[in-house]
This record gives C-alpha cells, structure tokens and sequence, in this order.
C-alpha cells in the first residue's frame, strides 16, 4: 500500500508521515526530497533558477515514478502536488494508493506558517501577516476542490499521535 499524505504547506504531511511510516514499518519518502536528490538543487534554487512551471512539471514526473514502484511507502507530497496537471486523477486511479488530506484551520496554518515563510517559496514575498493569510485563503480556495478528492480527509489540528491513531484507524 502507497499512503499519500496532501494538503497545504505547514498542514504537517512531513511530521504525520514519518511517525505513520514508523507505526506502519514501511518506508517515508517525501517529494520534495525526492525532487532535490534528482535535480541536485533544493527546492527554493529550483524555484528560483528554473521558475514553478519547471518545478510543478519535474514535480509530476517524480510523482509518476514514485507510484510506479512496487513498493510500499508513506509519500508526503507538496502542498500543490495535487493540484498541477493530471496528478490527482493519477493518485485517485492507482490501485492500492490511499490519499489522505491533512486538514487544518487557515488560522492555524498561518501561525505554523508566518515563521518559516523564508524557507517558503510562495510566501517567502509577503511581509505581513495579514498579506499571508489573504495568499492562503486565496489558495485553500483554489486547492479545496483537489484536496477535498481525497480518499480520507483528517483534521489534524491535534497532535502527531493523534492524527496517526486517527488515519490507522480508517485505514484498518
């Protein structure tokens, strides 16, 4: 089974899918990693130096090749993973794939957010909080109807341990 963890920036795919693939004994991987070790820049060079067009397009292929694997595996996408080209149709139709979206509260997700936003491409521009939360109301707007696809969506508004106990539960 490839347990895909979605959602928007900050939402905690990283955090939740390392302490899932412990739970579960399989594997975590993480696109963005992913995507680093293939191009050999991280993700804000990337960025930077190629644009999000060439980025959201390597991003789609290193998501086919993951799925193509036979292997078992807890997978954090990018939070617009979903969203660019035909990636969730992809992760919706691949047999045994299980799609999660880790929900939370824009407030939330501004807080979690506003002190990393450096490290943050999209947000890395806004030098207010309320041009931030404007930016991510806009964009969970425009992501719901992707996110929401989802096989199981989980509030993850709690602890690490709680939302895996909450995700190992639907799953089994």
């Amino acid at each position: 089974m490839k347990i895909l963890l979605i959602g928007y920036m900050g939402s905690g795919k990283s955090v939740v899918g390392k302490t899932l693939a412990s739970v579960l004994k399989i594997p975590f991987k993480d696109i963005d990693s992913e995507i680093e070790k293939m191009e050999g820049l991280g993700i804000t060079e990337i960025f930077s130096k190629k644009g999000e067009i060439y980025f959201r397009k390597t991003e789609n292929s290193v998501l086919k090749e993951l799925l193509s694997r036979p292997e078992s595996f807890v997978l954090a996408t990018g939070g617009g993973t979903p969203c660019y080209g035909d990636a969730m149709t992809l992760i919706l139709n691949q047999e045994n794939v299980v799609s999660i979206y880790l929900k939370l509260k824009l407030e939330t997700l501004c807080e979690r957010l506003w002190e990393k936003k450096e490290k943050r491409p999209l947000l890395a521009y806004l030098h207010t909080k309320e041009a931030m939360e404007d930016f991510i109301r806009k964009h969970l707007f425009e992501r719901a109807f992707y996110y929401n696809q989802a096989n199981l969506v989980i509030e993850n508004e709690g602890e690490i341990d709680e939302t895996v106990e909450k995700i190992i539960s639907k799953l089994f």
